[in-house]
C-alpha cells in the first residue's frame, strides 16, 4: 500500500484554514501552498485551491481536482497540479486542464510531485522550467501577463482535450479505485 492514503491524523490547510486528513500527499500539497505564498509572493486571495472540474465524454461524467489556480487581477495565469510519482506521465493531462478550465487557455501550467516540477507553456506544451523555483513570482507573473493575449480553443479542439483528460485522469483514477490486490 502506498503512503498517499495513510491517514496520520488531521492538519490545517495553509490557504483556507480547513481541517483535512493528514497524509503524505497532503503534506506535500501544503508545502506547495507555503512555497507559493512565502517564496513567490502570492497572497491567499491570488490562489484558488481544490477546484473540481467536471467532464462529460460520450455521456459518461467524472470530475478531476485542480489543486491550484493562480489568478492575477481576476485572470487565471497558471494551473498547478499535484500528483505523486512520475511527473512526465502527468504533463499531458495538466495541459488539458489548463486548456479547458476557463473559456480561454490558461497561459502556464505546472505538474509537480512536491519534489520535482515541470513548468509548461500551455499553448505550445513545451517545458520551460524544470523545478518549482522556475515558477514565476507574483511580480514576474504580473509583468508576463501584460504581454499575453488570451486565446480560446475551437470546439473541436476542446472536445479532443476533454477526451484526453477524461482518459488519462478520470478513467485511470476509476481503475485504481476498482483495483483489488488478489494477494491481500
Amino acid at each position: 500500500m502506498g503512503t498517499s492514503h495513510l491517514v496520520m491524523g488531521e492538519l490545517t490547510d495553509y490557504l483556507t484554514g480547513q481541517i483535512l486528513p493528514d497524509t503524505h500527499d497532503e503534506r506535500l500539497i501544503q508545502k506547495i501552498s507555503k512555497f507559493l505564498v512565502e517564496e513567490k509572493g502570492f497572497s491567499e486571495n491570488d490562489i484558488l485551491t481544490r477546484k473540481k472540474m467536471a467532464l462529460t465524454v460520450d455521456g459518461k461524467t467524472g470530475t478531476t481536482t485542480v489543486h491550484f489556480i493562480i489568478r492575477i487581477e481576476g485572470i487565471a495565469f497558471a494551473v498547478i497540479l499535484y500528483g505523486p510519482g512520475s511527473i512526465v506521465t502527468r504533463q499531458r493531462p495538466t495541459l488539458s486542464v489548463a486548456r479547458l478550465f476557463e473559456n480561454y487557455i490558461i497561459p502556464f501550467s505546472v505538474i509537480t510531485n512536491g519534489h520535482e516540477a515541470n513548468l509548461m507553456d500551455t499553448k505550445s506544451g513545451k517545458v520551460i522550467g524544470k523545478d518549482l523555483n522556475s515558477f514565476f513570482s507574483k511580480t514576474e507573473a504580473i509583468d508576463r501577463l501584460k504581454d499575453i493575449s488570451l486565446e480560446t480553443l475551437s470546439n473541436e479542439r476542446r472536445e479532443k482535450e476533454q477526451r484526453i483528460l477524461y482518459t488519462m485522469d478520470i478513467l485511470t483514477e476509476n481503475e485504481c479505485k476498482e483495483f483489488v490486490c488478489k494477494t491481500c
